[in-house]
């Protein structure tokens, strides 16, 4: 009787714990498909009634390039607070914050001398010409003045090189000429290494005489457009100027330096800084009906440089987090948590937007949860990178199947965004950043060609959607 009676309760104790396994498979199914159906609800709305198109065609076309201190900044910070306001924000407010006034200050050139003659170049027949190369100054760089800076190109493939050969780099141009590398499918990977010449270079070459920088452009592209972007000085050594050159003309400066030539170059750049002026973050926020003193925030820089429309960078971030905004208004979603959309200042040549939005966070001692950022194209959407805790990462890729049929079929250890990094850094808040498809992106990354027509519809709405979906998951089920 005894040995039936306890065969009896494990039989009953294993039906329970079975009966409860069932109950919770099935209630994982139903919020699948609950979820399934909303994120199918988002999608439908974006697809069919999208406005980040267009919303990016005024912000790139009418506005153009948005250069923290500008004229071009202050119109898209009121074009960015009208339109969340439009969209549906429960309130938009402005959050100063002091910003640097870099000027470019005319048109960059440079350009090697060559001697040209039917004969013999010391004939009185010889002729002297320019043979110009496409170049553009880098962010926050001198300019040269306006007789320009000329001297001995020296090309340099990396900063292991500069040391050895430090002593013959003085009162001479150093040419940096590391190209992207190719057998990264990541071209993120690629900027990385290569992207330190242009940060770092000049100071680097500043510091053994270098009088002046060139920089192999960051793109695997096949143009020759070449790209800006930040470089940083160290206050211990002479700033110097520096452009970045074309790929095409890279390699024709290369091939004769390779074949022993000597390279004569002038340059000829403008750059200048003004006293800081005021910049703003432009934020709109859905008050949460739940959690409201727990805060999501979806965001990207308002900023781009001025030497294109700042379509990829990062205007489709921009027009994609306002549509975040403008889908959960037109379907009634009414989240749990509060929501923050905040289009940041200053992200390309000093990251005080972001900084300052940290600051405020921490000095109020707000709560926040997550952040998204989109910051890497309007291109088909791949995959998010998140950063956060082993538990806090697993719960967020249990959400991979959610996502995977709207474009990001993958989510790894390890992302975000430089607006959120400071947040994150400061609260150790979670991050994510969306990560579209990278192939195409350095071909017009901080370029002329970074423009409204580089821009696929649906590729932008498809980020939005998958930045929606995850946004969602978060205010519903925390982290």
């Amino acid at each position: 009787m005894n040995k039936l009676f306890t065969f009896k309760k494990s039989n009953l104790f294993n039906m329970r714990s079975s009966l409860t396994l069932a109950l919770v498979c099935f209630a994982m199914l139903t919020c699948f498909a609950q979820d399934s159906a909303f994120i199918r609800k988002i999608s439908d709305e974006m697809l069919r009634n999208g406005q980040a198109y267009e919303n990016l065609r005024v912000l790139t076309k009418q506005i153009g390039g948005r250069l923290a201190g500008s004229p071009q900044m202050y119109k898209a910070e009121s074009w960015a607070f009208e339109l969340l306001q439009k969209s549906g924000a429960d309130t938009v407010w402005k959050q100063s914050c002091r910003v640097p006034r870099w000027v470019r200050g005319g048109k960059d050139e440079m350009w090697s001398s060559e001697i040209v003659s039917s004969n013999n170049p010391s004939r009185p027949d010889a002729r002297l010409i320019k043979v110009p190369y496409d170049v553009v100054a880098l962010g926050n760089t001198i300019g040269t003045g306006p007789a320009g800076v000329s001297g001995e190109l020296v090309m340099i493939r990396s900063f292991e090189e500069l040391e050895k050969r430090k002593d013959e780099v003085k009162n001479k141009i150093v040419f940096y000429n590391v190209p992207f590398n190719p057998t990264y499918i990541n071209t993120f990977l690629a900027y990385r290494d290569a992207g330190s010449y242009r940060t770092q270079g000049p100071a680097r070459a500043a510091r053994y005489g270098a009088k002046a920088v060139v920089v192999r452009s960051l793109t695997h592209a096949e143009d020759n457009h070449p790209h800006t972007g930040v470089t940083n000085y160290d206050t211990a050594y002479p700033r110097v100027p520096a452009v970045a050159v074309g790929i095409k003309d890279a390699d024709k400066l290369a091939l004769l330096l390779e074949k022993g030539k000597k390279v004569i170059v002038t340059m000829k750049t403008y750059g200048y800084f003004l006293p800081d002026t005021t910049g703003h973050n432009i934020i709109g926020e859905l008050r949460g009906t739940r959690y409201p003193d727990e805060i999501i925030t979806v965001g990207a820089h308002l900023d781009s440089w001025d030497n294109g429309e700042g379509a990829h960078d990062d205007g489709a971030g921009c027009v994609q987090t306002i549509e975040v905004l403008r889908t959960f208004k037109a379907i009634g979603y009414k989240p749990q948590r509060t929501i923050r959309f905040v289009l940041f200042a200053n992200e390309e040549n000093g990251l005080r937007g972001g900084n300052k939005y940290a600051e405020e966070a921490v000095n109020k001692k707000e709560k926040h949860i997550f952040a998204l950022e989109s910051d890497a194209g309007g291109f088909t959407p791949r995959s998010f990178g998140f950063t956060g805790s082993p538990e806090q990462y697993q719960k967020v890729a249990a959400w991979q199947k959610l996502l995977a049929p709207y474009g990001c079929a993958e989510i790894t250890r390890g992302g975000g965004g430089a607006d959120i990094g400071p947040l994150h850094r400061a609260l150790n808040t979670p991050m994510a950043g969306l990560m579209p498809d990278s192939q195409r992106y350095f071909d017009v990354h901080h370029a002329r060609s970074d423009v409204f027509e580089a821009v696929n519809k649906r590729e932008l709405l498809l980020g939005a959607v998958n930045m929606a979906a995850l946004i969602y998951l978060i205010d519903q089920y925390g982290l």
